[in-house]
């Protein structure tokens, strides 16, 4: 699949929200939250704050509830506790898969988890049985607003790992401690609209699969990302 067809394929998911909006925007609410909460709920001092308010926006979050995630996070009535959660395990033929988790009951969570790869025929590994297979890195995507010599010029003074433009569209990869900056330097360019803009997890090699084995495994990712406390999840399939 070619990185258009890749990335016309994510946004072509983020426009078709409607009928799990709701509980997406639950989602990027708790992630708002856990950041305002754990640092200074300001999005000029607080870059992960920044982050999560950027992935929100982008998913049309309106502003009203990203501000009320931000403001409940200030009030000292805010009992929530929040605990980050990774999960490991593999799908069909041996896919290998991430699950990053917000919640505030692990026994719930684990349980939920264990539940979706069981029926969907998957098996939860042991922390760090899939980890090495990739790696961590920030990812900026967007459509072609600029000329590709603007771009570039940025990208490679505040030290991106790798550019490309293909199928008029641009993707930056970055270390993750020079993420913020990046999508700094990039707004400033008038960039307003990203497919992606976020810390991820790459696959350091992917994996080639055949349809049957694709419609499993994303039958299995479909599953966790419905549970209120998955955040993300990450797979080595080739797109």
């Amino acid at each position: 699949m070619s990185g258009h067809s890749k990335w016309s394929t994510i946004k072509r998911k983020k426009g078709a929200l409607d009928a799990a909006r709701s509980k997406v925007f639950q989602k990027f609410a708790k992630e708002i939250f856990v950041a305002a909460k754990s640092g200074e709920a300001n999005i000029e001092t607080n870059s992960t704050l920044r982050m999560a308010v950027d992935k929100a926006k982008s998913a049309n979050m309106p502003k009203d509830k990203i501000e009320s995630a931000i403001n409940k996070a200030k009030g000292t009535s805010a009992s929530e506790n929040y605990e980050d959660i990774r999960y490991e395990g593999y799908g069909t033929a041996g896919v290998a898969l991430i699950i990053d988790c917000l919640t505030d009951n692990k026994n719930r969570t684990a349980a939920q988890v264990r539940a979706a790869f069981t029926k969907k025929g998957g098996n939860l590994g042991t922390d760090g049985s899939v980890a090495y297979l990739f790696k961590r890195q920030g990812l900026l995507v967007f459509e072609k607003e600029l000329t590709e010599d603007d771009v570039m010029t940025v990208a490679l003074e505040n030290n991106a790992l790798d550019f490309k433009f293909e199928d008029e569209t641009f993707e930056i990869v970055t270390d993750p401690n020079d993420f913020s900056l990046m999508k700094e330097k990039i707004d400033e360019l008038g960039v307003s609209d990203y497919i992606v803009s976020e810390i991820t997890h790459q696959p350091i090699n992917e994996m080639e699969v055949d349809l049957a084995t694709k419609e499993k495994v994303e039958g299995l990712i479909d599953a966790l990302e419905d549970l209120d406390d998955v955040q993300n999840v990450y797979h080595n399939i080739k797109q």
